[in-house]
């Protein structure tokens, strides 16, 4: 399926090798195309590991399997497989994950535990063993790539590659953040939201890197939506090769720890955004910030409430402030509300306050604000001091468009 570039586009940014991370790709042929498909990521002996996968209850055996590996806190490698998400296929979806993880395991020689295998496309086709086996004996001795052609690799109707990098001080120590992701469809948060692969070389214990992990998510990954729909197969990976100099990092409490958890903050919210701005058939970026709920989690359920309606997603995609779509997807949040305090905006102007349409509101500079890319909504509740900001995009025409050919 060729996809023309999402107009949400970002550039491809620099990022440097992060010390024990090597990056391969290779040609399993998945699907009838002319492009790698298969990513393999080795790391350093030691390697601690972190991660976050989807609620999806039919969910694949590489999240099954994956939970059980992010609990023994150490990685030697990471497959991707592109174009076969391996979900819904029984034994035979499972004997094709531990045929991977076992070829790798004894190249290695570490336990099979420590590979872990992501797959993303189609729902209901085994992963072919031939092809994954022939593609994973490609990678293991290819030449190693870049962090561009790695996320080009994970890709399957991502329209634009998608990374993200960031640095951090820790003491005298510079370390490195560096991360890659895909998504663009069945996108909706309950951990996780795509395939997400982010790389530290500090020093840092796995306990505490899944504490890192955790409350990153919680403001990036677990705030974006472009469809509802959650994936069976979506994961977010977190590893730390510890070949910085830094002191350990085990607790909030030691020297580096908020500098850390910073630098990987932002790249898992940058990421996110990414995969906001690469929805399928988006045309607008949307930041929904909801203030004046009962609590920080009450306030991202409306955000979320509000961002998953496709009347509102519509109305955006239509460039029009109307507010009253908004006032319903606050109310059918199911979270405290009064209607005689809430208040609606666009763009920095207020349509709505305490309940009721401003006076002499002037639609002009809210429909010229809605003619942009970045639409910026907010919603006051008015009845607490919780607040959160969700992110997802207008719903269009592309997005049928794309979903209907999905399989072909």
């Amino acid at each position: 399926m060729d996809l023309a570039p999402s107009p949400l586009a970002a550039p491809f940014p620099d990022m440097p090798a992060i010390s024990g991370v090597t990056l391969r790709v290779a040609r399993a042929r998945y699907k009838d195309w002319d492009r790698a498909d298969l990513t393999y990521v080795e790391l350093a002996e030691g390697t601690a590991i972190a991660g976050a996968f989807t609620r999806n209850v039919c969910c694949s055996t590489e999240v099954e399997l994956g939970r059980e590996s992010v609990k023994q806190g150490r990685a030697r490698a990471i497959v991707v497989n592109a174009g076969n998400s391996n979900a819904f296929t029984g034994y035979r979806g499972r004997e094709a994950v531990q045929q991977v993880s076992h070829q790798v395991a004894a190249h290695l020689g570490c336990p099979a535990s420590e590979v872990l295998v992501s797959s993303t496309g189609v729902i209901g086709v085994p992963l072919p063993k031939d092809r994954a086996k022939a593609g994973v004996e490609q990678a293991l001795t290819a030449s190693p790539c870049s962090w561009r052609e790695a996320a080009e690799t994970i890709g399957t109707t991502d329209t634009f590659t998608k990374g993200a990098h960031a640095s951090a001080m820790l003491g005298g120590t510079r370390v490195e953040v560096c991360g890659i992701i895909k998504g663009s469809g069945m996108i909706a948060p309950d951990m996780a939201t795509m395939l997400g692969y982010i790389f530290t070389d500090a020093k840092v214990t796995p306990d505490f890197l899944q504490q890192m992990l955790d409350r990153a998510n919680a403001a990036s990954f677990s705030c974006i939506t472009v469809d509802g729909d959650t994936s069976t197969s979506d994961t977010v990976l977190l590893a730390a090769t510890g070949l910085a100099d830094n002191t350990l990092i085990a607790s909030w409490d030691d020297p580096g720890a908020d500098a850390l958890y910073a630098a990987i903050a932002d790249v898992c919210q940058r990421l996110a955004h990414l995969v906001v701005r690469d929805g399928e058939g988006a045309q607008k970026f949307i930041e929904i910030a909801v203030t004046g709920a009962k609590s920080d989690d009450s306030a991202r359920r409306v955000g979320l409430s509000i961002a998953n309606s496709p009347l509102v997603k519509t109305a955006i995609a239509g460039e029009d402030a109307n507010w009253g779509r908004v006032v319903m997807a606050v109310g059918k949040a199911g979270e405290p509300a009064d209607r005689d305090r809430l208040s609606i905006g666009f763009g920095g102007i207020w349509t709505a306050r305490d309940g009721q349409p401003v006076a002499d509101y002037d639609e002009a500079p809210v429909a010229e604000h809605l003619k942009g890319q970045d639409i910026r909504m907010d919603v006051d509740l008015g009845i607490g001091d919780g607040r959160a900001t969700v992110w997802t995009c207008d719903l269009t025409h592309g997005y049928i468009a794309i979903n209907a050919d999905y399989r072909s």
